[in-house]
């Protein structure tokens, strides 16, 4: 994401929170503290414009084991830690590679963490809401693909509290708590839908509509 939507992100956040909370947001947030590949408005517009909408489907068969996911990568870090690694600043990491030092922006909520624990990774399309769009129908090993992408916007690390709050909801029934990122958030979803070629439902895409209309 380049700096000036970053900005432009920030500043929108003046409608959401007092003065004070503002400043320290824009103080507080890293370069790295979101996903690669977040598309810029006009073309989530269009991308949205190109998914097909359809009712969700059932939960039948559905499990988180259905999406195997933290797996090992090639560099010894597993999904989790290397989105860790990614998303926070002056992250230090051990043999292990889990992290012993660093700390973490929320851009779903505007709070900073220093310890790991407190952050969760968000699949941005949660899992199993992406089961209900299409995924229902892919191969574990599409599914584990997913649940592990590291080159697009579908995993970003937030506050763990707030993620759980979001659960398996889509935007029509949760945006992050601040208002100036929901623009944000919508083109990070409707580019991962569309990667994945899922389905959205009409009231899904009034609420991406709706976001990104405030870009």
């Amino acid at each position: 994401m380049t700096g000036h939507r970053s900005l432009r992100a920030t500043l929108t956040a003046l409608t959401a929170l007092p003065l004070a909370g503002v400043l320290g947001l824009a103080l507080a947030m890293p370069a790295n503290s979101e996903p690669p590949g977040i598309p810029d408005p006009a073309t989530a517009q269009a991308q949205l414009g190109e998914l097909t909408v359809a009712p969700e489907g059932s939960m039948d068969g559905y499990s988180r084991d259905m999406f195997p996911h933290w797996i090992e990568g090639p560099d010894n870090c597993n999904t989790r830690e290397s989105v860790l690694k990614r998303d926070g600043d002056g992250v230090e990491v051990g043999s292990d590679c889990y992290p012993t030092s660093g700390s973490w922006f929320s851009p779903y909520d505007g709070e900073t963490w220093t310890q790991p624990s407190d952050v969760d990774i968000d699949h941005v399309v949660p899992l199993a809401a992406a089961w209900r769009s299409g995924a229902a129908q892919w191969t574990q090993s599409e599914r584990q693909s997913f649940a592990n992408d590291l080159d697009s916007p579908q995993l970003i690390a937030v506050t763990d509290n707030v993620n759980q709050e979001k659960g398996d909801q889509t935007p029509d029934q949760w945006m992050p708590p601040v208002t100036g990122y929901h623009c944000t958030y919508a083109s990070m979803w409707v580019a991962s839908k569309h990667k994945y070629q899922l389905t959205i439902t009409q009231a899904e895409k009034s609420a991406l509509q709706s976001a990104l209309d405030g870009c």
